[in-house]
């Protein structure tokens, strides 16, 4: 079993970016070499810019290359949740923006011919309790009614037209979701910028970071020189650390793991998954699902609220087997070829947030639903960036700091005991 990240492992290898020259001045620099990041840059140097992408460690390492390669319409907190706390509007306006996010991958990977097994097989979300069959109603009717977005509603008798699996007490299906090989659409988007004069330097941390000025000059210190930016976008995600501490307290790094089995051949995945559909159950504490391209099963969620380590990792490689033939008992002979682990950005209230502060830009705060959102963000920034504020879906949720975070995430364990809580008592 490998525990590196089965998009990264069966994704074509980029060139060596970690001896680049760091020096000069450029236009825009741009903190973190994942998709939020590499879409940025792509983007800016369309328009022209001069671009330097900044890596801590190489392109698509953190959160960009390790997650479900999902592409879905759903935000973290939910549609119905977000009406209650935003209002219809902006619970709209802030859906429509993940459904045009889905449309900015497609985009990407057909301008810049991006072989990624881009598909738009549909979205299942899987009703864990009969009680939560009813909440998937309710978000149907509002969906294909208010909103015109088609979805379709999956009684618990109808199920097995859609997953081999008999645990769950019905579903509701989106069509326009999709699913992607993430390793290579990431690695796609750093050639694509490359081509076109983005310069990526990996193993480059950004150690410091010093404003020139009252505006958004600033001069970047790595271990293998000195720049001076124009503009500087922070695209660190989970792995957000010092300097950018401002940043840091309002983003809980949060872990979620992941196996993938031994190829399983068509059948077998025709039977789990006869529609290719990306899946998801219902409870706070979720599992997510879907087919390789090469017919394997991936099977992910927060297996425990702990950040990755190899150890963590392992622990919680266990714990998602065990989930895994819960849901799907004929795998329970599977052999497991791939697990690890990576950290979510989480915010406090479960929304993306971008804009700018103290003259540094920012685009953060995924909450696990990043593969579509840093993607469209990394573009929607660069016109952000140009002028356009109005370009920024996010600009008027306050980002407000997490209670009592300093730094390491001390508090995971107490969530982790919340949110199992809820899902008994929900």
């Amino acid at each position: 079993m490998k525990f590196t990240p089965y998009w990264l492992d069966t994704a074509p290898q980029g060139p060596d970016r970690s001896r680049t020259q760091i020096g000069g001045r450029v236009d825009v620099a741009i903190i973190g070499a994942g998709l939020t990041g590499l879409s940025a840059a792509l983007h800016l140097a369309r328009k022209g810019a001069n671009v330097h992408v900044f890596e801590k460690e190489t392109v698509g390492f953190g959160a960009s290359g390790r997650n479900g390669g999902m592409a879905t319409l759903g935000m973290s907190i939910g549609f119905r949740s977000a009406v209650s706390r935003y209002g219809f509007d902006t619970a709209k306006r802030c859906l429509l923006a993940y459904h045009d996010a889905v449309d900015t991958i497609e985009n990407l990977v057909k301008e810049e011919n991006i072989d990624c097994d881009f598909a738009r097989t549909g979205k299942l979300n899987l009703a864990s309790k009969p009680a939560h069959f009813d909440g998937l109603r309710k978000t149907h009717e509002i969906m294909s009614g208010r909103l015109g977005i088609e979805t379709r509603l999956i009684s618990k008798g109808e199920l097995h037209t859609e997953i081999g699996s008999d645990l769950y007490h019905g579903g509701m299906v989106d069509a326009r979701s999709a699913g992607l090989h993430v390793g290579k659409f990431t690695r796609g988007l750093a050639e694509a910028a490359a081509r076109i004069g983005v310069t990526i330097h990996e193993k480059a941390p950004v150690e410091k970071v010093d404003r020139l000025g009252g505006g958004t000059k600033h001069e970047l210190v790595t271990p293998r020189g000195t720049v001076q930016a124009d503009q500087v976008l922070v695209a660190t995600s989970g792995h957000t650390r010092r300097p950018f501490r401002w940043h840091q307290v309002r983003i809980a790094p949060v872990g979620s793991f992941i196996i993938v089995t031994e190829p399983l051949g068509k059948d077998v995945c025709d039977m789990l998954l006869p529609n290719r559909r990306m899946a998801s159950n219902s409870l706070n504490l979720l599992n997510y699902f879907r087919i390789t391209p090469d017919h394997r099963l991936l099977f992910g969620g927060r297996a425990r609220f702990a950040m990755s380590s190899p150890q963590s990792d392992a622990k919680s490689g266990r714990i998602l087997h065990k989930a895994m033939t819960e849901v799907f008992p004929q795998l329970t002979d599977a052999r497991v070829d791939y697990c690890w682990g990576g950290l979510v950005d989480m915010s406090m209230d479960r929304m993306v947030h971008a804009g700018e502060q103290d003259g540094l830009f920012y685009s953060l705060g995924y909450s696990g639903h990043g593969v579509q959102m840093a993607t469209h963000m990394g573009k929607q920034m660069a016109e952000y960036m140009n002028g356009d504020s109005g370009a920024n879906p996010w600009r008027d949720l306050p980002f407000k700091r997490i209670p009592g975070h300093f730094g390491p995430p001390w508090f995971l364990p107490f969530a982790g005991g919340f949110y199992k809580f809820l899902d008994v008592i929900r």
